[in-house]
């Protein structure tokens, strides 16, 4: 079992049922979610010590954020208790040819208002073996941002007394967030060069690093290697202390219809996984966050092999299509039989 960190915030998601518009009928199902606490939910149910860090407002709205995470497993003992708010996300799932759609309302939350001293890192991060962050969270505000730096820095000076911590980054672009002063790139490129491992899409390294990719377009129907292959070498030209880039690869057909598949280029070459088509899709929200938790259990558990890591973490994220909500409620036994070959859909009796 290892220790694994993630930083970041926990929301409340508002959603109407179904394929409904926003109060097409007067319901919201209220659940709770946020990159990073996703990915120490979905690494809990892998079997691992994950540990989530963040900050909740002090009232009943935080105390059942509060139970929710720790019913899945995770450890929120450095989760701070503070002013400020809940943030909340509402999301019109869509359908066909018809997008999903998100809406913030998450200005003067908890974590927008942390600030860098707020948390004992040394403390946090005594016995872990890796720290997780998205792009989301410096998005919040200058100060969030300055704490995600702080973190980072810490988790890289454990690795440097023990040789435990390493670091990834989901780099996560989100052009709603980006709203206090500062652009994507001045604040990720300094994230992004302390990493060990950078998780994205296209867009995301393109906005977030400012790293174009020529020829890149997923929208009409297929992907050429090539391109990420060029594109991962370019971030790892650009940041020499990223060992591992991994870049999720959808080709989106309609809400409904996706290919999904994801490419690595690590300190064993480039490879690509195993391409799956997602015809009736569930909900893809934290798909990406369950990438990323696969692929942090795929290469603390599987010797170094790089290639195997990425396969689990495709087929775990694959999964996540199937599931509501923002977690990823998959079970290790439920991917590797994914990976066996397995994805027939029929009753387990």
């Amino acid at each position: 079992m290892h220790r694994i960190i993630t930083f970041g915030e926990l929301m409340l998601r508002l959603k109407p049922p179904a394929n409904e518009r926003f109060l097409q009928s007067p319901t919201f199902e209220a659940t709770f979610g946020g990159g990073e606490a996703n990915v120490a939910v979905s690494l809990a149910l892998f079997g691992e010590a994950a540990a989530f860090v963040s900050a909740l407002p002090q009232n009943p709205i935080g105390d059942a954020a509060l139970r929710e995470l720790r019913y899945w497993g995770v450890d929120v003992s450095a989760i701070k208790r503070m002013t400020g708010r809940l943030g909340i996300y509402f999301l019109e799932t869509g359908a066909n040819q018809r997008p999903s759609n998100v809406v913030y309302d998450r200005e003067g939350s908890s974590i927008s208002l942390v600030k860098p001293g707020d948390f004992d890192w040394t403390s946090i991060f005594s016995g872990a073996d890796w720290f997780h962050i998205t792009g989301i969270t410096p998005a919040l505000s200058r100060s969030a941002a300055d704490t995600a730096l702080e973190a980072i820095r810490a988790a890289k000076a454990v690795m440097a007394g023990k040789g435990g911590v390493r670091v990834s980054i989901d780099l996560n672009y989100r052009k709603k967030l980006w709203n206090y002063g500062a652009k994507a790139p001045e604040v990720m490129r300094g994230l992004a060069s302390l990493a060990d491992v950078v998780v994205a899409n296209e867009e995301d390294i393109q906005l977030c690093m400012g790293i174009e990719a020529a020829g890149v377009d997923v929208a009409k129907g297929s992907l050429e290697m090539d391109h990420y292959r060029a594109l991962s070498e370019k971030v790892k030209a650009d940041f020499p202390n990223v060992r591992i880039v991994a870049i999720t690869l959808r080709e989106s057909r309609s809400a409904d219809s996706n290919g999904w598949s994801a490419v690595l280029h690590g300190e064993k070459g480039f490879r690509v996984s195993r391409s799956y088509e997602i015809d009736d899709i569930v909900d893809r929200v934290g798909g990406g966050d369950s990438f990323s938790a696969g692929l942090i259990y795929g290469l603390l558990n599987f010797d170094g092999d790089e290639a195997k890591a990425l396969e689990f973490a495709t087929a775990a994220s694959a999964l996540k299509h199937a599931i509501t909500g923002d977690f990823n409620l998959t079970t290790k036994t439920e991917v590797e039989t994914l990976l066996k070959g397995d994805g027939s859909g029929r009753v387990q009796r």
